[in-house]
């Protein structure tokens, strides 16, 4: 935003500036622009201040001093997982900049934007949110330093974290500016953490083991996060406190969930699902074509899968869009002259979850030590099947839509449940481009359930399935199948298994992700603590490159440069009179 576009809305003064680690698209995929116009709905002066130059206070004082406050965030990804791979090698390029130009954004782009702020705007308050932030809000494993790290909070010297999807506790913190109360008496509200003192705690404040304990001790590193973990329940959620030396971090319970009519009211704003103009000279910004012609149904996940931020981000409650709102965006989305009539998604963490419910959830709660999906599926959860094909009906009827597929990541053993029957019927009907994705994830079952991930055997089930519908529906439809390898648990031998395992079905699969250790997940805690913080038991981790490179080689048999690391994998396993199965030439797809 531009002092020129200020004046053109007759607006004199801000009350709020948003900084901003992404390009700005004005896009509800884009959190930036999601909680910028929410703001503005509730009559909030909002600029944004896309990748500033951190390399000095100019870039964040363009737009003049905000009436109430600067808020952060490094944007829709974690600055790191943005510029580096999980083998921490450089990425090329930025697929959140204009023209995909890299370096446009710090490392550690929340703490270097908020000490900017701070050093911008001295007595202002200064709030962080988004994924970075939220994931770092207590002290943390961070893979990239190999290392436990403070809460960024202390770190970035800010004022606030809202962590989590933040509408309702930014809603009620920016009211609470606006009435003139200063930023350290707002110590209440749900979703946020802020700096205390112990005499001032909540009633029933969890101490979890202070920075220092936690840092050196991997046991103790364990315990503080089985302690988070048991709180993330909006409802039965405990407030933490946690010491950093002489400072103190205070972290409120999760916000209550949002009503389909309030998650509604962020989505039913009239976004230009494009880039700001300043970019089109410079190319654009790639990261919006996967999602311009996409539409957000729901959000949470109950899965909890163990290398998944969503469980500590978003949380477990599914929240759905009521179908008149999405029905209201697919119209708009026909209306689009750009639009050439297919939408390219209607999902969210888990696409086949869209209206699936719970008792517990309605009342802002989920189950202690019990979950929702594993070892199966709760009786008490709905899985919302119904809902879901009465949403995809009517957006088909809607004039202008010629096809609508579902690319979002669907919980295929969801999918064998005998209610989601006709739901995946339809969908391989009418909603399948021609390739699923599913995420089976590995072929080992005890890494597999170090994941919390199903057995392989209901991923083979699955596909017995999925090829029998589409064979009576006279559809010849492929999946893209997703893999992890060298998560903790998984050896050379696990890997070997799975290669094996899956070229005997033929399949070369081209979707495989190194294990990345993402900060507050259980995986995390296993690859640092070497195990499950959970259960106690001890976990195999593969942390040497050489091994990662080989258990990726193995899987990915088919990759130029794989050869090598393949010789050396069956030289370590006494498996050499086997080379000949892992000829690249062959079959590179997935099943049919």
């Amino acid at each position: 935003m531009y002092l020129d576009e200020l004046a053109a809305r007759g607006w004199g003064e801000l009350d709020v500036i948003i900084i901003s680690g992404d390009a700005y698209v004005d896009h509800p995929s884009y959190g930036t622009a999601l909680i910028g116009r929410l703001l503005e709905s509730k009559g909030y002066r909002v600029g944004i201040i896309a990748q500033p130059d951190w390399r000095s206070i100019d870039d964040f004082t363009r737009l003049g001093r905000p009436r109430l406050c600067v808020c952060v965030t490094a944007g829709n990804v974690d600055s790191m997982v943005a510029h580096y791979t999980a083998n921490k090698r450089r990425r090329h390029g930025d697929d959140f900049a204009p023209g995909g130009k890299d370096g446009l954004r710090p490392d550690r782009a929340a703490i270097v934007y908020a000490n900017r702020a701070k050093a911008a705007f001295k007595g202002l308050p200064v709030i962080l949110g988004g994924v970075e932030a939220s994931l770092r809000r207590l002290a943390h494993y961070d893979y990239w330093d190999d290392a436990v790290r403070r809460s960024v909070l202390i770190d970035a010297k800010a004022d606030m974290i809202i962590y989590g999807m933040a509408e309702r506790s930014v809603v009620e913190v920016m009211a609470r500016l606006a009435q003139g109360e200063l930023i350290a008496s707002i110590r209440d509200v749900r979703g946020t953490v802020v700096r205390g003192k112990p005499g001032e705690f909540p009633a029933g404040t969890i101490e979890l083991p202070a920075f220092e304990e936690v840092s050196r001790d991997p046991e103790i590193f364990n315990e503080a996060f089985r302690l988070a973990y048991a709180e993330m329940a909006p409802e039965d959620g405990k407030p933490l406190a946690q010491r950093h030396a002489d400072q103190w971090v205070l972290q409120l319970p999760p916000a209550l969930p949002l009503t389909s009519q309030e998650l509604d009211a962020s989505y039913d704003v009239a976004y230009a699902r494009t880039w700001h103009p300043s970019y089109d000279a410079l190319g654009g910004v790639k990261g919006l074509e996967t999602v311009r012609w996409s539409i957000t149904a729901l959000r949470g996940c109950p899965g909890e899968c163990n290398f998944c931020g969503i469980t500590f981000h978003q949380g477990r409650i599914v929240q759905s869009r009521s179908e008149a709102s999405i029905v209201r965006e697919a119209e708009g989305l026909a209306r689009d002259p750009a639009f050439r009539g297919t939408i390219q998604d209607v999902g969210g963490p888990t696409a086949n979850l869209y209206g699936a419910s719970c008792a517990q959830w309605n009342k802002g709660r989920a189950c202690r030590g019990k979950q929702c999906l594993m070892p199966s599926k709760c009786p008490s959860l709905d899985i919302g099947c119904r809902a879901a094909v009465s949403l995809y009906a009517a957006i088909r009827r809607v004039p202008g839509i010629k096809h609508m597929f579902v690319q979002s990541g669907l919980r295929y053993d969801l999918l064998l449940e005998p209610a989601a029957l006709d739901y995946f019927k339809v969908l391989c009907r009418d909603h399948v481009s021609g390739q699923m994705k599913v995420a089976p994830e590995h072929t080992s079952d005890e890494v597999l359930a170090l994941m919390n991930k199903p057995p392989y055997a209901r991923y083979e089930a699955f596909v017995r399935l999925f090829n029998e519908m589409n064979a009576s529906l006279g559809k010849r439809q492929f999946l893209v199948n997703y893999f992890v390898s060298a998560h903790p648990g998984a050896g050379l031998k696990e890997a070997f298994d799975c290669a094996t395992t899956l070229l005997s079905h033929g399949m070369r699969p081209e979707q495989v992700q190194d294990f990345l250790p993402l900060p507050m997940t259980v995986s995390a805690c296993m690859y640092h603590t070497g195990k499950h913080p959970l259960t106690g038991k001890s976990v195999y981790v593969p942390k040497k490159d050489n091994e990662r490179a080989m258990q990726r080689a193995l899987v990915q048999s088919q990759n130029p440069g794989s050869a090598p690391w393949i010789d050396k994998a069956l030289h370590i396993l006494g498996k050499q009179g086997m080379k000949k199965q892992f000829n690249p030439r062959g079959s590179q797809h997935d099943h049919s």
